[in-house]
């Protein structure tokens, strides 16, 4: 048997702590994602949005931010950006278009196998850009359409001048701190 998002929504509506996709017609729980991998998707985020919302370029969402693409799939990136004239004003429910850009950031259960077919799905669906983040191994992976994958790692800089125009992010100042001894503890 094959769900529709009217069956998404419905079971969403009965459990709301729990996240959920629907991939080719099946529902798929989504387990949380491990602490390190989160912090680092919300630093991303964080740079992504610092950048876009004053110059107004468009929106910047979370992992509960879920997208209906034109395949009917509703899936929802770690985090993702939709340029301001693709989607005006917000939706109440899930975004009927795949982001321009997308980002996955690998935690302990995820595989990377899965990741990149989650990001492949996305781009042929319209995403423009996908990033897979391995915080553990400390890599960033661009992936586009029809183009080799691109790997980046400390020194470099992350930058998407098709989509983010002058935005760039050091490699390295995405992973989470490290905190020495304090001040407050010497």
């Amino acid at each position: 048997m094959s769900l529709t998002i009217k069956d998404l929504e419905k079971l969403q509506a009965q459990a709301p702590d729990y996240r959920m996709e629907l991939v080719n017609g099946s529902i798929t729980v989504m387990s949380p994602s491990g602490y390190e991998s989160d912090e680092v998707a919300f630093e991303v985020g964080r740079q992504i949005s610092n950048w876009v919302r004053p110059r107004k370029l468009g929106r910047v969402t979370g992992s509960s931010a879920g997208f209906t693409l034109p395949n009917s799939d509703t899936r929802a990136p770690d985090v993702s950006f939709v340029q301001a004239q693709r989607l005006r004003t917000s939706p109440r429910s899930f975004a009927e278009l795949a982001p321009d850009l997308m980002v996955e950031v690998k935690s302990p259960t995820d595989s990377l196998k899965g990741l990149r077919e989650k990001i492949d799905s996305f781009l042929a669906q319209g995403t423009r850009v996908g990033i897979l983040i391995h915080p553990e191994q400390r890599w960033v992976e661009i992936r586009r359409t029809e183009q080799e994958p691109m790997t980046l790692r400390d020194g470099d800089a992350l930058t998407v001048p098709d989509i983010l125009p002058g935005w760039q992010v050091k490699i390295e100042d995405l992973w989470s701190p490290q905190f020495d001894e304090l001040e407050d503890e010497k």
